[in-house]
């Protein structure tokens, strides 16, 4: 079988198609991978050289949730379309709603990774004004999510939200996203220290709510600073935010070595259509303390510690009870690993999603 796929650059879509391609890829399905948003750096894009089968394109057209974006979704498409008449594949996989629409003739599949409206709604409690941009948007996604033979979303409630703000699809499934627990160390003493993962201006991880003198736990929050710029380095230039130390972004390895020493692991977010982080640190052995809401309850179930929706206080509490009981830590850390590794694995992933692809295509020859 020969799939098109699309991704963006920009986010933990590139991760969740890396860990799909490769699975893939190691079953003999081949490839053709287009990508959007920024050109990867060579360490971003080097995971490609092992997998013969993936031939990559990529590109540095805007993304359809970026202000002004229409030009350029044009001209990606049409591009699309030039690559799908020469590469002739058996089936389109698109991470983008936009591309949804295209009248090519192979089944398509569009993934609703999360969305502006669902965004928006979480994070200010209201719909978007009706602006030129979201109306453009809105239009977008509606015709994408029409014209696919699928759609799929990574919960139950990003799919409940997409279908809400853009119309029900002809055909709809979930597919939890997965990681391979191979590349996380679960052996390494915790440290007692936490680490969330969010940056500082996205109001949908939310991670201001570690904006606390009171933090009983060194706390690590992986993610760039909010502007403006230096107002942490301020805070505690006058003795402030003394548990609370803020990192850029860091490289896989250093990432995984921070979760592997991590004692906690706080997933702060109001909004999270699935939540790539929280795995990674489940799959690191960490026990989850998590915003309660309903992606973290679906994914999680009893298997995390929940805090009372967007409350510091609560936050704060939550992790002085958890930091203070290790008998706690150590069995939140056992559930929280094993439930990832039983559920949310790459290959339970890419499974899932051969499934789907396999029933389109033979589908497809049935109706010739």
């Amino acid at each position: 079988m020969h799939v098109l796929m699309t991704v963006d650059t920009i986010g933990g879509v590139w991760t969740f198609a890396r860990e799909l391609v490769t699975q893939l890829s190691r079953q003999g399905i081949r490839i053709t991978l287009v990508s959007f948003g920024e050109i990867p750096s060579a360490q971003q894009s080097k995971w490609l050289d092992d997998l013969p089968l993936v031939s990559y394109y990529p590109t540095a057209f805007r993304l359809e949730w970026m202000q002004d974006a229409q030009s350029d979704l044009e001209q990606s498409a049409e591009l699309l379309r030039a690559l799908i008449a020469e590469t002739k594949p058996d089936l389109l996989h698109f991470n983008q709603f936009y591309y949804g629409s295209l009248d090519c003739g192979q089944p398509k599949i569009v993934v609703a990774h999360s969305d502006v409206v669902s965004w928006w709604v979480a994070v200010h409690g209201v719909e978007p004004p009706a602006n030129d941009w979201i109306r453009q948007y809105r239009e977008n996604v509606v015709r994408g999510f029409a014209r696919a033979d699928l759609v799929i979303a990574p919960t139950h409630w990003m799919l409940d939200q997409a279908c809400h703000h853009y119309g029900e699809p002809g055909k709809k499934a979930v597919v939890y996203n997965g990681r391979d627990p191979r590349l996380f160390v679960t052996n390494a003493a915790k440290q007692p220290y936490a680490v969330s993962i969010g940056r500082l201006w996205d109001a949908g991880k939310q991670a201001n709510l570690l904006l606390r003198d009171d933090l009983p736990l060194q706390t690590i929050l992986v993610g760039s600073e909010q502007s403006p710029q230096g107002a942490i380095a301020s805070a505690q230039s006058m003795g402030r935010l003394a548990n609370l130390r803020v990192i850029g972004p860091q490289s896989e390895e250093q990432l995984r070595q921070l979760l592997a020493g991590a004692s906690i692991y706080v997933a702060s977010s109001r909004y999270e259509p699935f939540g790539l982080a929280p795995l990674e640190a489940a799959l690191s052995g960490c026990p989850i303390i998590a915003n309660d809401i309903e992606t973290f309850r679906e994914v999680w179930s009893e298997d995390a510690i929940y805090f009372e929706k967007n409350n510091s206080d609560s936050l704060v509490l939550t992790i002085q009870q958890l930091a203070s009981n290790s008998l706690r830590r150590s069995e939140y850390g056992d559930r929280a690993l094993q439930r990832a590794r039983r559920q949310f694995s790459s290959e339970k992933m890419a499974e899932s999603y051969l499934a789907h692809y396999r029933s389109l295509v033979h589908s497809e020859v049935a109706a010739a």
